[in-house]
């Protein structure tokens, strides 16, 4: 158990470092130990991590024409199946392809509320004054802001449930400018990730944070988004088109 907690506070301590840091991933800066520590930090948090595409200029490395989510997207369409936290796996892959972005697999051990960032800023001021726990949560280029919470899980009757294209598939996410509802079937980009345009995916709280149930947060996402859209036919969008996985 000792060792246990000084390795997790090690680990914390790099983390904690990275994030007042808060560099641009490129080229020789890349802090290549951080940015291992920071993957191995969220596999330690039993969230399963995949190799992802990365940019090439405003390209992206897939070299596919039209590609609609440069460096958003796994490498290998079997993204779902070698999504893993093995620690030796990981660090072969850092070290194999230094140029990777991750993206972490969804509704197996965590979900993910991905909101627009002005959204999710005054959410997350709101939410931390309220003293609600929030768990992990992510900046993703200008526009998005993700916040990481445990999964709702399984129910007994599959019926009662649905996969996340039901929602927001990640290669269609511009048809959903409000709150998208990361489960079973979807991922997000993990930080650190580097975007064309020198974006990048950055850690805002880290995931040594404990995932919060996503309905304590949802209320104030919701809240924020529909103050965020605006229009009456964008907020319909927000509280009655989204598929919100309520059920056991």
């Amino acid at each position: 158990m000792g060792a246990d907690s000084g390795r997790f506070r090690g680990t914390e301590s790099r983390i904690s470092q990275w994030l007042r840091r808060r560099p641009r991933s490129s080229g020789a800066d890349t802090d290549e130990s951080a940015r291992v520590a920071l993957l191995l930090a969220v596999a330690e948090a039993g969230m399963p991590i995949a190799p992802a595409a990365h940019p090439v200029g405003y390209r992206c490395s897939c070299e596919r024409i039209g590609c609609p989510t440069p460096a958003r997207h796994p490498v290998s369409f079997a993204w779902q199946t070698q999504s893993t936290t093995d620690r030796a796996q990981i660090e072969r892959w850092a070290a194999g392809q230094p140029q990777a972005n991750f993206i972490t697999a969804t509704g197996m051990i965590h979900d993910v509320l991905d909101v627009p960032l002005t959204a999710g800023r005054s959410a997350l001021e709101r939410l931390l004054d309220a003293g609600i726990d929030v768990g992990p949560v992510a900046e993703s280029g200008d526009d998005r802001m993700l916040f990481f919470t445990a999964t709702r899980g399984t129910p007994e009757d599959e019926d009662e449930w649905w996969p996340c294209e039901l929602d927001c598939h990640p290669e269609t996410m511009d048809a959903h400018p409000g709150l998208r509802w990361h489960c079973r079937g979807s991922y997000v980009l993990l930080p650190p990730a580097r975007l064309p345009g020198e974006l990048d995916v950055r850690w805002v709280r880290g995931p040594e944070h404990e995932l919060p149930d996503p309905l304590t947060l949802l209320e104030t996402l919701t809240d924020a988004c529909a103050r965020y859209v605006g229009s009456a036919e964008q907020s319909e969008l927000d509280h009655d088109a989204i598929a919100w996985p309520l059920s056991r």
